[in-house]
C-alpha cells in the first residue's frame, strides 16, 4: 500500500471501535516483536489532563542528554505520524506505509480485529525498536488498567491530575477514574504521582502500596527554570517530568534540564500562532479548563477575549463555558468536523445563565471570518478535532504557493 492508502485502511478499523482490554494487544506486540529489548526504559504516563506535555517534557530532558528517545503520544492534530516519534521527528511515510501494510496482512484473519490504537501502538513499538531506541516514553489512550499501552512493561509508572473525564469508560466517580489511571503501576516499580485530589490521590496510594511500589507525589512546581510552555501547570507537569526521568536514570543537570525546558514544544496548549493574535488550547474538561484560565490571566491580565468553540459529546460541555464564560468578550460557537460533534442547539443549551454574547456558526471557515480583522486576541478551544482542524487550515494558508511559470 502506497502512505495514504495505508492511513485509509487504518483509519477504516475504527469501525471496530474502543475495546479495553490487554490480551490483544500483548499478541500483537509478541508476534511483531514489538516488545522493548532487555535494557531499554519505559515511562509510561496515564491521567486526566497534562499527560502530553509531561511526555513532551520527558522526551525533551532525554534528547537533551543525549539518549535516543522514542514518544508516542495520541491523538494528532494534523498529521497521524506525529504520534510516533524519534529523536523528535515523526516517523516516516514510507516506513508507516510498509509497517500497516504488513500488519494489514498478519491480522487479516484474526477472530477479533485490533483496533486503531492496537495497531498505532504496535507499529510505534516496531519502530522504536528497529531505531534503537534508549528509552521509550508512553502515554496512554484512555483511562490505564486496560489501556492498550499498559500491555507495555513500564519501568516507570507517572500519574497526571486525575478529574472526571470518559465517565462511560471509567466510571462516575474521582475514585473510579483514579482506579482505572492507577491500573498501570507495575509491581515493584516505582510511581510518580502530581498533586492529586484527596480521593485519587488515597486510591493511587493504595494501588501502590498493595503491589509494593515505591511511591512519591510531587507537590511543588519545578521553579527556577524558563519553561517554553505557557501557564504555571507546566511548571508543575516538569517537576513531574523530571522525577521520572531521574527514576530511569538518565543524567541530568542544570544545563540539560534549562536547555530541555527551554526547547519544549506541544502544539495545542496554549499555543501561539505566528503572524497572528490566534491563540490555540485544547481545554476539552473543567480541569484543563480552569487550567487554562490560569494561564490567560497570568499572559493577559483584565484583558477578554473572542473564543472560538466547538466540542463533542461526552464531555462536560457546560461546566466548560461556564468557566471560560468570564473572559469572553464574544463566543463564537461552532460544529466540529467529526461524528461526535456537538450541534448548534446543543452547545446554546450548554451557555451558562448571564453568558456574554455569542454567535452560532455552521462551520468553522465561518467563525474565523467573524474574527480576522478584530484588535482583540483570539482564543480557540474545546475539543482537540477543532484545534487540528484550526492547525490544518491554518498550515494550508501559510503554504507557499506553486509557481505557476
Amino acid at each position: 500500500m502506497t502512505y495514504q492508502e495505508s492511513i485509509d485502511w487504518l483509519f477504516s478499523t475504527q469501525q471496530f471501535g474502543i475495546k479495553l482490554g490487554l490480551d490483544q494487544p500483548r499478541r500483537l506486540l509478541r508476534e511483531t516483536l514489538g516488545f522493548p529489548k532487555a535494557g531499554v526504559k519505559v515511562i509510561h504516563v496515564a491521567g486526566t489532563n497534562g499527560k502530553g506535555s509531561t511526555c513532551a517534557i520527558i522526551d525533551a530532558l532525554a534528547r537533551s542528554c543525549g539518549t535516543k528517545s522514542g514518544l508516542f503520544t495520541s491523538p494528532h492534530l494534523i498529521d497521524y505520524r506525529e504520534r510516533i516519534k524519534v529523536g523528535g521527528a515523526d516517523i516516516p511515510e514510507d516506513t508507516t506505509a510498509l509497517y500497516l501494510t504488513q500488519l494489514r496482512e498478519h491480522v487479516a484473519e484474526w477472530e477479533h480485529h485490533p483496533t486503531f490504537f492496537e495497531l498505532t501502538l504496535a507499529v510505534a513499538m516496531r519502530y522504536f525498536r528497529e531505531q534503537n531506541c534508549e528509552l521509550i516514553v508512553l502515554e496512554t489512550g484512555m483511562g490505564g488498567r486496560l489501556d492498550a499501552t499498559t500491555a507495555v512493561p513500564a519501568d516507570v509508572a507517572v500519574i497526571t491530575p486525575v478529574a472526571m473525564d470518559h465517565s462511560q469508560w471509567l466510571g462516575d466517580t474521582i475514585d473510579k477514574v483514579a482506579l482505572e489511571k492507577a491500573g498501570i503501576i507495575v509491581p515493584k516499580k516505582p510511581v510518580i504521582s502530581s498533586r492529586q485530589d484527596p480521593a485519587a490521590w488515597q486510591v493511587i496510594e493504595q494501588e501502590a502500596n498493595e503491589l509494593r511500589s515505591p511511591i512519591e507525589f510531587i507537590t511543588d512546581p519545578l521553579q527556577g527554570y524558563s519553561i517554553n510552555l505557557a501557564g504555571p501547570h507546566q511548571q508543575e507537569n516538569a517537576a513531574l517530568a523530571l522525577a521520572a526521568a531521574d527514576k530511569v536514570g538518565l543524567p541530568l543537570n542544570s544545563d540539560i534540564v534549562r536547555q530541555a525546558l527551554a526547547s519544549v514544544t506541544w502544539a495545542g496548549r496554549f499555543e501561539f500562532i505566528a503572524n497572528s493574535n490566534i491563540i490555540l488550547d485544547a481545554a476539552h474538561n473543567p480541569h484543563a479548563a480552569e487550567a487554562l484560565i490560569e494561564t490567560w490571566n497570568q499572559k493577559f491580565p483584565g484583558q477578554k477575549t473572542h473564543i472560538i468553540f466547538g466540542a463533542v459529546e461526552g464531555k462536560s460541555t457546560d461546566k466548560v463555558l461556564a468557566i471560560l464564560a468570564p473572559i469572553a468578550q464574544h463566543l463564537h460557537l461552532t460544529t466540529i468536523n467529526s461524528p461526535r460533534s456537538l450541534t448548534g442547539e446543543q452547545l446554546i443549551e450548554s451557555l451558562p445563565e448571564g453568558a456574554p454574547a455569542y454567535t452560532l456558526h455552521n462551520h468553522l471557515d465561518q467563525a474565523l471570518a467573524a474574527v480576522q480583522d478584530s484588535d482583540t486576541p483570539t482564543l480557540i478551544t474545546g475539543s482537540l478535532f477543532l484545534i487540528g482542524q484550526v492547525k490544518a487550515k491554518l498550515s494550508a494558508q501559510s503554504a507557499p504557493k506553486a509557481s505557476s511559470q
